[in-house]
Formats: C-alpha cells, sequence, structure tokens
C-alpha cells in the first residue's frame, strides 16, 4: 500500500514537471512570435531590402543671401556580403583606384562586429564612401562585372567660398560613440564635427527616408514593394541664414594673412556676429570628400595650429581694452568720479612699485587716460578699490570686483553657438589667498587693473566688451546663425543682458574712447564719415608685444564692434587699429575708399615672423 501511495505521488510529480516545462516552452514560443520581433526582422530581411534614402543637409545663406554652403551629389560603394560571388578582386581594385591591402582590410573591417556592430551579411554595408561622379561614371561601367555591389547616392558639402573655414566646421563619418548616443545614425553615416555644421547638426541633417524593395529566394533585388506604398520620403534638413557678411569675412581673412590673431565683428544691437576670421586659416573645401582624413592630419600636424578658432578659443590678456572695464567699475563704485584726477611720473610708482607709462600730461582725469591709454590711472583705481573700508577687506573688494567683470562677461563662456568656446579667465580672492597665502593687497595684483597679470579674454569677449558699451550697458549673446528655417532663436540670443554700471557712467567711457580716435591713440581709426570711438591694447608677451584694437562706430547709432588682436603684432596702433578701421569702413560703407584698399593691400603684405614656437 505504501508502495503503491509513493508510486502515485512520483506520477503527480512526473506530469507536473513535464506541464511546466510545456509551459515555459509555450511562454518562450510567445514571446519570439508575438513579443519579440527579431525573427520577423530576419525573415524580411531575406523577403525585403530596406534601403535608405538620404535627406538633402540643408544649406547655409549669409545675412544679404549669398549662397555660402550647398550639396553636392556623391556616391556610396556599399557591398552585401552574401551576395559577393565570383570577385574578379585586381578588376575591382583597378576600377576603383585602390590597393589589394586597401580592399583586404575593408572587407575584414566591414564584417568585424566590435567594429561595425550592425553588420549583417544581408545588408548592403559601407564599402568606400564619397565617390566623386567622375570616380563614380568609371565605376558605374563595370559594375555590372562585381556582384553584391552596388551605388548609393548621397551629397557632400560643396563651399562657394574659400574662407569660414572655422565657422562651418566639417562633416566626418560618426563614430561609435555617436552612434550610441543617437540612433538616428548607422556606421557610414556622416555627421558634423566642428563649427556651424556641428552646433546645428540636429537641423542640417534632416529625416532619412526608406525605399522597401522586394528579394527573391536567392537575394536578388525584384523592384520596388507595392508600388513604393511603404517608401517613407525623406525630409530635407533645415536651412540657415547665417548672421555673416561673407565680404566681411573674406576681407578681415585677408588682413590676417601671415600673421596669427583674430578679428570678431559684431551687431550691437542684435548680437550677430558680422564677422569671425582666425589666423592662420584654411579652405573649408580642403575637409570635403575621400582626402578629409589626409587634409585633417596635415592640418592638425601645423605647428602654427591652423584648426584652432582663436576667436573663442585663444585666451589671451586684453591689455589696454580691459581698461575700459575698470573705468566702468571704478565710476560704478564711487572710486572714483570723471573729474578724479591720478598723477603718472611715467607711470605708477607707490611703495617701491613701478609700473610703466609712456609720456603724457599728468595729473590727468577720466577720458584723456582713456585716450591717452594711460597705465598709472587704472593702477590708482584698484590701489583704491581694492583698500577701500567700506568692503571691510580685500578679498571682499575684489569679490565685488569680479561680480563687475562677470556681468560684463568675462571669466565665463559668453553661449556663441560654435562648439569650443573658452571661458578666459578672472581671478578670484580664493585664487590669490591661495597663491599668497592670504597676504595680499592691492599693490600684490596691481597688474590685472591694465588687462595684464592672470586675467585673460578671448576676442570674442573684447568685441562683446565693445558691443556692450555701444548699447551703454547691456548686451545679447553673441551668435553666428541669424535664422533657423522654421524655428525660433533660442531665447539667449534675442535677449539683452544687463551689466551693473549705470547707463550714465557708459557716456563717460564713450567720451574718452571717442577722444582716442580724435587725439589719441587710435588716430589711424579715424574715419571722415562716422564718428568712430576705439580703444588700443598693447598686451605684454614674453615675446614682442600682442596689438590689440577695440572698438565700435558711429558713436550714437552703433552698427558695428569690432575687435582685434595680432600676437607678437606691437602696439596696438601698429596692426590693430589699421585692421579695425577697415573693418568698419568695409561693413558702414559697402566697400573701401582707393587709399584704404591700398593700407588694406600693405598690411595684407605684411609678414610677422614667428620663428619654429610651437603655438
Amino acid at each position: 500500500m505504501n508502495n503503491d501511495y509513493r508510486y502515485e505521488k512520483r506520477k503527480f510529480v512526473v506530469v507536473g514537471v513535464v506541464l511546466a516545462i510545456i509551459m515555459v516552452f509555450i511562454i518562450r514560443l510567445f514571446n519570439l512570435q508575438v513579443l519579440n520581433d527579431d525573427y520577423k526582422k530576419h525573415a524580411d530581411s531575406n523577403a525585403f531590402l530596406n534601403k535608405t534614402i538620404y535627406p538633402s543637409r540643408g544649406v547655409m545663406y549669409d545675412r544679404n543671401g549669398k549662397l555660402l554652403v550647398t550639396n553636392h551629389p556623391a556616391y556610396d560603394v556599399m557591398v552585401c556580403m552574401r551576395n559577393v560571388k565570383g570577385l574578379d578582386t585586381l578588376a575591382f581594385c583597378q576600377a576603383l583606384g585602390i590597393t589589394r591591402e586597401f580592399f583586404d582590410k575593408r572587407m575584414a573591417d566591414v564584417k568585424n562586429r566590435r567594429l561595425n556592430p550592425g553588420y549583417s551579411s544581408y545588408t548592403d554595408q559601407l564599402f568606400l564612401g564619397q565617390l566623386t561622379a567622375e570616380e563614380f561614371a568609371m565605376f558605374q561601367e563595370q559594375l555590372y562585372k562585381f556582384a553584391g555591389f552596388s551605388i548609393q547616392r548621397r551629397t557632400i558639402r560643396q563651399y562657394n567660398y574659400p574662407v569660414a573655414g572655422h565657422l562651418f566646421g566639417d562633416l566626418g563619418e560618426v563614430s561609435k560613440n555617436d552612434i550610441a548616443k543617437d540612433n538616428y545614425y548607422v556606421r557610414g553615416d556622416f555627421i558634423g564635427k566642428q563649427g556651424i555644421e556641428s552646433y546645428y547638426e540636429k537641423q542640417l541633417r534632416g529625416e532619412k527616408g526608406t525605399e522597401v524593395l522586394l528579394r527573391d529566394a536567392y537575394g536578388r533585388v525584384k523592384g520596388s514593394y507595392m508600388d513604393g506604398a511603404m517608401d517613407i520620403a525623406p525630409v530635407a534638413g533645415k536651412n540657415l541664414t547665417l548672421s555673416l557678411d561673407i565680404e566681411l569675412q573674406a576681407l578681415a581673412e585677408r588682413l590676417l594673412q601671415n600673421k596669427i590673431g583674430s578679428v570678431v565683428a559684431i551687431e550691437p544691437s542684435t548680437g550677430e556676429v558680422l564677422c569671425m576670421a582666425s589666423s592662420p586659416t584654411f579652405d573649408p573645401q580642403m575637409l570635403v570628400g575621400r582626402k578629409r582624413g589626409e587634409n585633417h592630419r596635415l592640418l592638425s600636424q601645423d605647428k602654427q595650429k591652423p584648426l584652432l578658432n582663436r576667436a573663442i578659443m585663444g585666451t589671451y590678456p586684453p591689455g589696454s581694452t580691459f581698461k575700459t572695464s575698470q573705468a566702468l567699475t571704478y565710476l560704478q563704485e564711487g572710486i572714483i568720479t570723471p573729474t578724479t584726477q591720478f598723477p603718472c611720473a611715467l607711470g605708477f610708482r607707490f611703495k617701491g612699485l613701478h609700473v610703466g607709462c609712456h609720456e603724457h600730461s599728468s595729473p590727468i582725469a577720466l577720458a584723456p587716460s582713456l585716450a591717452t591709454s594711460c597705465n598709472s590711472y587704472y593702477c590708482w583705481g584698484l590701489y583704491r578699490m581694492i583698500g577701500d573700508e567700506k568692503y571691510g577687506s580685500p578679498q571682499n573688494a575684489l569679490t565685488r570686483w569680479k561680480d563687475h567683470m562677470v556681468a560684463m562677461g568675462f571669466g565665463y563662456r559668453l553661449g556663441i553657438d560654435l562648439p569650443g568656446e573658452a571661458r578666459g579667465f578672472i581671478p578670484n580672492a580664493g585664487f590669490y589667498d591661495k597663491w599668497y597665502n592670504k597676504r595680499w593687497n592691492g599693490l600684490t595684483i596691481i597688474s590685472i587693473s591694465i588687462g595684464q597679470g592672470e586675467v585673460t579674454l578671448t576676442p570674442l569677449q573684447i568685441a562683446n566688451l565693445g558691443a556692450t558699451i555701444a548699447n551703454r550697458g547691456h548686451y545679447i549673446t553673441p551668435h553666428i546663425v541669424k535664422e533657423v528655417q522654421d524655428e525660433v532663436l533660442d531665447s539667449i540670443y534675442r535677449f539683452p543682458k544687463y551689466t551693473m554700471v549705470d547707463k550714465q557712467h557708459y557716456e563717460t567711457i564713450i567720451q574718452g574712447m571717442r577722444e582716442a580716435v580724435l587725439n589719441g591713440t587710435c588716430a589711424a581709426a579715424d574715419l571722415p564719415d562716422f564718428e568712430v570711438c576705439g580703444k588700443t591694447g598693447t598686451a605684454q608677451n614674453r615675446g614682442k608685444d600682442h596689438s590689440a584694437f577695440m572698438g565700435f562706430a558711429p558713436m550714437h547709432d552703433p552698427k558695428i564692434a569690432v575687435a582685434v588682436y595680432v600676437e607678437n603684432g606691437g602696439f596696438g596702433a601698429v596692426y590693430g587699429v589699421p585692421i579695425g578701421a577697415l573693418i568698419m569702413e568695409q561693413y558702414l560703407t559697402g566697400t573701401l575708399s582707393e587709399e584704404s584698399a591700398k593700407k588694406a593691400k600693405d598690411i595684407q603684405r605684411r609678414t610677422i615672423y614667428y620663428g619654429d614656437q610651437e603655438r
């Protein structure tokens, strides 16, 4: 009886196990066939070929409607590994102008799932990209010989002007990280790598389309599926209207030939960048097509770093252009008034400290100090501010000073719509406490008052300072794109940011900048029909000084603010002022006078020798 009972129990256990296994199989089959579509996709891949149709990338215009960047047809050689049969490798390589070694490596890379995670022998894979129309025509004649290979049409960029390479940027093949971040991309796709192409990638790229083709049991394409009823049309990328004046950009780049530096011009009322030149530069067409990689390597190995956009990535001591921000701060904080005078005995001399200056009248008031670029005036101003008892300590005084600098757009990225912007450096109290073990005062840090020492700005920030002064106390974040098709620009490019300085103090500074053009260091910037306001800068350097200029015009209805920075160019009046004047004249009048054109050619011919120093 007991044995029968035990056998009976075993029967139930066995039945239960069998039923459990059957349920597991049922659940698994339900998951595979109903919930999971991987097998359906695999079956579909045998019957259908989903061919990607690439959209036309958005084009770019300048502010005057000139077409800057457009698209040009190119062709990719695709391979479906399953269909490659009886290939005459030598003939194939000759038809494409490639070596056997390249062919073998490329075929291995395509099948390498580590390098090509989306590999499938059933689907087309990129073998060779961006054939020109001429290369395509030659290859197409022999394409019928090479089973498994096909041509996919796409477009590549065509740059209509050989300028603004740093701004346009370039396109390159997507990386594994690009694919991981955005499932829009697959291996072989192209993405904006730098400049506008990168920053506005999602607007420019558009949306891919799909053409569904029917295949037979042998994988051969038999035609369109359902007469194209299942096809998805691509959506073209959005067009951009840039704020650039391309003729002004070209002039700026010519003036910087054989020099290292940058020119930035901004429309004060809108924050629109009118030109942004960095030198040395490159033709953007160099980074298009199959030679992109080789050209990029050559540019990246150049010791003068032509790929570096110095206008937003270069950080420099601003020199005397910075004195305008100091004067505004001293006025707002009540450290000085417009009539306050300070002595200058060929410089600032106090308690054994000497900061040199050139010869001019002494004592001197604020406006004349800007016109003559007196160092002593701004040293005395900072010394008074840092030591003023109302702040309670030098640390508190410097914190207040830094708050003014940050409100003027220094020390942090302005937020221009280009990748790679540097922030520059404005020191704070903590920096000096650490450096000097909390034993410092106004004399210790006196050099920051004249834009030297630890202070560094980008040329864009210096130009933005000019725009802020022109606007009497506010700026709109500089931006390179004026309009995006069917979109509204980000609010930071439409609404003003205000400094901590009252408007009336800006009028005092503008008076001094106007005197600098009429009777001071910026005399070469005087334009007969426009009231130009300017400030020179001569930034000390381990080698020859850097030449800088910041200004705007017209005085009462500003249309353009300019910053020029030429490395090792000497005094601000040598390169900074004349280049700034030519940029303003070109923009305000639409052309250069005969005399100015001669000056431009002379500046263009001049070469600054930098030796073998890596920069």
